[in-house]
C-alpha cells in the first residue's frame, strides 16, 4: 500500500474489509517510514515535508480510513487489546524528547525524529479519542533492528525482535493505552 496515495489506502481497506467480513479488524499497524539522514544544518523544508508526509499524516490517514473497521471489531469484544482492537503506531527510541541530549546520533536525523514524536501524539489523541470505542493505541519502539532501514550497523536481527513484539501485542490492556513502549514491552520516557 502507498500510505501517502489516498486511493491506495481505499483499495486495500476495501481488501481487508473482505477478509475480515463482519468480525471487523483487531489490529492495524502502522509500521510505514522512511529517514533521510540530516542535521539541522542540511534539513531542508522539502525533506521535512517529506518525511512528515509519510511517517505522521499517513499514519493518521490510514487509521482514520480503518476506524469503521476497528469499530466493528470493537463491538464484539470487551476490555482493551488486539484480541478486540488496537491501533500500533510503530515509533522510535528516537522520537522520545527526553532522552534528545542522551544521544548524538538522534541530532542528525531531524526529519524522521521530529516526524515520529509527532506521530507519538497522534498515539496520545487517539488513546484519548478511541477509549470509549474500547480501541486501544500505542506507539511501539521496535528496536534498531537490521533492516533496509535499520542498517547493517543495527544490534538485533529481526528473528530476534518479531517474537518479543508479538508477545508485547498479547499482553496490551488497558493499561497501556496511550503508551510508549518498546519491543520488548518496557515503557519510555515521552
Amino acid at each position: 500500500m502507498d500510505v501517502v496515495c489516498e486511493n491506495s489506502i481505499k483499495k486495500v481497506v476495501k481488501e481487508v474489509e473482505e477478509i475480515v467480513g463482519d468480525k471487523g479488524l483487531n489490529c492495524l499497524i502502522n509500521n510505514a517510514g522512511i529517514n533521510v539522514l540530516a542535521s539541522l544544518e542540511e534539513v531542508t523544508a522539502e525533506t521535512m515535508l517529506t518525511i512528515y508526509e509519510t511517517n505522521t499524516v499517513a499514519q493518521l490517514m490510514v487509521t482514520k480510513a480503518f476506524l469503521p473497521l476497528l469499530r466493528k471489531a470493537a463491538q464484539l469484544g470487551t476490555g482493551m487489546g488486539c484480541h478486540r482492537a488496537a491501533i500500533i503506531n510503530m515509533s522510535s527510541l528516537a522520537a522520545s524528547m527526553q532522552l534528545v541530549q542522551a544521544n548524538e546520533m538522534f541530532l542528525k536525523v531531524y526529519p524522521y525524529r521530529i516526524a515520529k514524536t509527532a506521530l507519538n501524539m497522534i498515539t496520545r489523541c487517539l488513546a484519548a479519542d478511541l477509549k470509549s470505542d474500547g480501541i486501544l493505541c500505542i506507539s511501539l519502539h521496535p528496536g534498531w533492528v537490521q533492516t533496509d532501514m535499520g542498517g547493517n550497523m543495527a544490534p538485533l536481527q529481526v528473528q530476534e525482535t518479531i517474537p518479543s513484539i508479538l508477545s508485547v501485542l498479547d499482553r496490551l490492556g488497558e493499561k497501556d493505552n496511550g503508551s510508549f513502549l518498546d519491543w520488548q514491552g518496557e515503557t519510555l520516557p515521552w
